[in-house]
């Protein structure tokens, strides 16, 4: 079984991706993931998704990850702007 690596490899390995992590360690709050065994890893979210449900078989706990940071999409204003 493959070695766990901790995040920040994970994101200099895998810059800007959905990385699928097996066994993830998570910090004391459980909102941030530490380390973790990667199982499959893409710029597309779906196929992370699809492709990496076979290789999760073998590990008690899984998790996805984005290795980059999110751009807003759309920008909200309309609204905001109408109410006084």
């Amino acid at each position: 079984m493959p070695e766990a690596i901790n995040i920040a490899t994970i994101k200099k390995n895998y810059p800007n991706e959905w990385v699928l992590l097996g066994n993830p360690m998570m910090d004391d709050s459980n909102l941030e993931v530490l380390s973790g065994v990667p199982l499959y890893h893409s710029k597309d979210k779906k196929e992370v998704c699809y492709i990496g449900r076979d290789k999760t078989a073998s590990f008690e706990k899984i998790t996805l990850i984005f290795t980059g940071t999110f751009k807003p999409t759309r920008k909200i204003t309309g609204i905001f702007n109408r109410i006084q």
